[in-house]
């Protein structure tokens, strides 16, 4: 029974002048009869995708009859029939599963082998599961592709965020045919060099948030050391010195003064490093020298602080939009209203307080914009769409200057509040006051980069100038 299906399909094959030879014997490219072992989530995936691009598909299951529902136009064979049919075969099962592959060497041998498994955690196994599919198979040619893609990404083609594929493989000629396959669904191919760096892939799709986690450890410092600053100063402090329970306060107004502060201060650490790497470059006199490993690291990770920095913003834009309908400002708006009235008197027009508070207001939603705006350009689909010049005066030039406004909305916030003995409660300093140290550092720093003499020796050291010209230094000795 199982040879005249493959007798048959043989006759398919043929009709349709695929070529069914070994890779020693056709170019893979050629080949338009795929075949993928393993009819999961992603080996169905994947499947659906080939024959979307216009490729023929055949699965190997153990269970040809009973291996659940498979996409329209493909057909389910035993493993060894499958191996036959195609020269390039997806290996879509789990490494604990890889021992019966052995005992198919005859028939996968001068296959193309792609390996597509992932771990659970690093160093499960001694060594790599493409190491040990080529050490089971050492006829064949594997290589490591497409562990790095989803079945979600592989379903719905490619997308901003996994159109990847990292392959790497002994076998030239093999790489070659599988950077084709995944060239034509769509996706680019970045050859990471030989069968040795599948461990590293493989590792790959084990890190959560790899670039995100200096941001976080950051975000959630900071937010824990203000939260316990202003809970002292605030809420202990008042239930201390005066007998008072505010302890309500916490939900909302202790939240509406932490989330700004670490906004503002994370925008201006997406900035510091720059600042620092130009005052560097400045010492040093020339762009050759690499930057401290932290400095490296830290500049790597701005886009991630802008975004939390962003997030922040936004909790503290949506916490003041509540304020309003709080029963503690409305129970005060109407205490002070009766009480008014009792007393039959009115408070006068502060024509000061009122461009304080406009000025204030104003310039925090000018900067919040601005703050959208680099958010926004940050985006891969719309960075995509920028030249570099655009996007560069983004998130420099209006960078800065959103520092700028959220820095000026901070000030116009404390005022003159800073003179009162009474805001340093048990001698601390206000919080908006601690906030305000490193985005003026900054600043400050920045327009001393700008000054028209700095910033020619600076404009001149990135184009490639060196303050002490190994080639200059010659000229000098010998005409000396």
């Amino acid at each position: 029974m199982s040879a005249a299906r493959l007798s048959s399909m043989s006759k398919e094959v043929n009709s349709e002048s695929v070529l069914l030879c070994p890779l020693s014997m056709a170019a893979g490219p050629e080949q338009k009869l795929l075949c993928i072992f393993g009819t999961g989530d992603l080996g169905r995936s994947l499947g659906q995708r080939l024959l979307q691009t216009g490729y023929k598909v055949v699965y190997g299951s153990r269970r040809p009859h009973s291996c659940g529902p498979l996409p329209v136009g493909t057909r389910a064979l035993s493993h060894g029939e499958a191996a036959q049919a195609a020269g390039l075969v997806f290996i879509c099962i789990h490494r604990e599963n890889y021992d019966f592959l052995e005992t198919l060497a005859p028939q996968l041998k001068g296959k193309v082998l792609v390996d597509v498994s992932n771990n659970l955690r690093k160093n499960l196994y001694p060594e790599a599961n493409a190491q040990y599919l080529q050490r089971l198979i050492p006829g064949a040619h594997v290589v490591k592709a497409f562990n790095t893609l989803s079945a979600w990404a592989l379903q719905n083609g490619p997308s901003d965020a996994s159109r990847q594929v990292y392959l790497c493989g002994n076998s030239a000629e093999a790489k070659q045919a599988v950077a084709e396959t995944a060239t034509k669904l769509g996706f680019t191919v970045l050859d990471r060099g030989s069968l040795s760096a599948a461990r590293e892939l493989e590792d790959f799709t084990l890190q959560l948030f790899p670039e995100w986690r200096l941001p976080l450890r950051l975000a959630i410092g900071l937010t824990a050391f203000f939260f316990f600053y202003l809970l002292i100063r605030e809420i202990i402090y008042a239930y201390v010195e005066q007998g008072k329970d505010i302890s309500f306060r916490i939900m909302v107004s202790l939240a509406n003064k932490v989330f700004p502060i670490v906004s503002l201060i994370m925008l201006a650490l997406c900035y510091l490093p720059g600042v620092i790497a130009g005052f560097l470059q400045l010492y040093r006199g020339t762009k050759y020298r690499r930057f401290p490993d932290w400095l490296d690291r830290w500049m790597l990770c701005r886009k991630q602080l802008g975004l939390l920095a962003l997030a922040f913003a936004s909790l503290h834009v949506l916490y003041t939009l509540i304020i309003p309908i709080r029963y503690y400002v409305r129970y005060r708006l109407s205490a002070h209203t009766i009480l008014q009235i009792k007393e039959n008197r009115t408070s006068e027009f502060d024509t000061a307080i009122a461009w304080r508070t406009d000025s204030y207001y104003s310039v925090g939603i000018l900067g919040f914009g601005l703050y959208f705006l680099l958010g926004i350009s940050s985006l891969p689909s719309v960075s995509n769409a920028l030249s570099w010049r655009e996007f560069s005066f983004i998130q420099s030039k209006l960078g800065y200057l959103t520092l700028f406004f959220c820095s000026l909305h901070t000030y116009l916030y404390g005022w003159k509040m800073f003179l009162n003995s009474s805001s340093y409660k048990w001698y601390t300093p206000p919080g908006y006051m601690l906030c305000l140290v490193v985005p003026s550092v900054v600043l400050a720093l920045k327009v001393l980069l700008v000054l028209p003499c700095v910033d020619h020796t600076l404009t001149r050291i990135r184009q490639g100038w060196e303050r002490t010209d190994p080639e200059d230094g010659c000229k000098r000795s010998l005409l000396t």
